[in-house]
């Protein structure tokens, strides 16, 4: 397995295109790629229609996946509010690529059906696939989508991101083979001698105690610990520092434990979840996902300090965790993150070349991003979702 990444800023799209083919087969030599990622800016839309064509003249017998990016990141560089385009291609022996494309219609109709998913995409949980997913942010649903392929493949690492580089529907591109479609979500499995392995930094640190959901109601939370919410609220933070409390107060969040069995208190622990409001007189706190009564939760707050330490911890801990280095990546950040957040460019990317050493890493910054989170997938905002690309142990 062999994998490359490579970025242009050249402001024609042809020329970019040309570029970063020619740095691809000068480092791939006579092995021809199998799969290339592209992802090009929004700079380039006018010529969206002919990138397909222009990839198939460079690399005929390769399957085309991608998207266009509010931001663009390739060869592990990070290239926000200019032209560019990513190019990863991959050399995968022993790999089957099954390429599809959705639309929000077809993914009602598969629903939770796990055996018409399985028919649909020819694909069956034996054959261990993984996933990439981009879709579009106006016309599908990805957290549903999320859900029903858990369904179907429980056992399958999905990655991805929403198609950014546009404000209005049907500004966004997605690329799959010789198409370009501006709705649905277009996406890959790979199976055979391929493992992913994902790392999603939430970008959020936990603060204060954890606490146990003892009465609510779809996504308002009336009682923590027996309590009132809003006053297990004011608790909190009246025992944190006052830099934590001005940072909660301007990004309020709190964290979900999706696994009853799993030990918290660390970084990453927690699905993490927006607090949207609340109601000093019922003593209630609403947030953006459904809860349980019995649930464990923590609050949050989100900066760049934290969402720096955060993505510290997890690529550590996946560095500790390593065989031996992966052969390519792909990062999925949020719009919300990069420069506007750190005030330095290229910092995730640098981190993880930092932690996990120099591989190609190519993606773009989007409109959410989708990762795992205790074996279940999720939609994310303000995440660095990261997938990390490897033979099998056994190959």
């Amino acid at each position: 397995m062999r994998w490359t990444s490579q970025i242009s800023t050249s402001e024609r799209l042809r020329d970019a295109l040309e570029e970063v083919a020619d740095a691809v087969c000068e480092e791939l030599g006579n092995e021809q790629p199998q799969l290339v990622l592209v992802f090009v800016s929004g700079h380039h839309r006018a010529d969206y229609a002919d990138l397909p064509d222009m990839v198939r003249a460079r690399f005929p017998d390769a399957v085309l996946l991608g998207c266009s990016g509010g931001g663009i990141i390739g060869a592990a560089r990070e290239v926000e509010g200019s032209p560019a385009l990513s190019l990863c291609a991959a050399v995968l022996p022993d790999v089957a690529i099954v390429p599809f494309h959705l639309d929000q219609q077809t993914i009602e109709e598969l629903g939770g059906d796990t055996a018409a998913w399985q028919q649909y995409l020819e694909l069956v949980p034996e054959q261990q696939p993984a996933f990439v997913l981009l879709p579009d942010p106006f016309s599908c649903d990805s957290a549903a989508l999320g859900h029903y392929l858990d369904q179907a493949y429980p056992s399958a690492t999905k990655v991805g991101g929403l198609a950014s580089g546009g404000e209005d529907p049907g500004e966004m591109a997605l690329f799959l083979e010789d198409g370009v479609h501006a709705e649905g979500v277009v996406g890959l499995a790979l199976y055979g001698d391929i493992v992913l392995d994902a790392v999603v930094a939430q970008g959020c640190r936990p603060v204060g105690v954890s606490l146990t959901i003892t009465r609510a109601e779809r996504n308002l939370i009336y009682e923590l610990d027996g309590l009132p919410a809003v006053s297990m609220l004011e608790a909190v933070l009246k025992s944190i520092v006052e830099e934590d409390r001005e940072r909660f107060r301007r990004s309020p969040m709190i964290g979900l434990v999706t696994d009853p069995d799993r030990k918290t208190g660390r970084t990453g622990d927690y699905l993490i979840r927006n607090l949207i409001g609340l109601d000093r007189r019922r003593g209630l706190i609403g947030i953006g996902a459904i809860v349980e009564n019995g649930q464990k939760v923590r609050f949050h707050v989100r900066d760049a300090d934290a969402s720096a330490e955060d993505l510290r911890e997890l690529l550590g801990r996946y560095r500790r965790s390593m065989s031996e280095p992966p052969a390519g990546a792909l990062l999925f950040s949020c719009l919300g993150r990069g420069e506007g957040l750190y005030g330095v460019p290229d910092h995730d990317s640098a981190e993880v070349v930092r932690q996990i050493g120099e591989l190609p890493l190519g993606g773009f910054f989007g409109n959410g991003e989708i990762g795992p989170v205790h074996g279940r997938t999720f939609l994310h905002g303000y995440t660095s979702s990261l997938g990390f690309f490897r033979p099998r142990p056994w190959s």
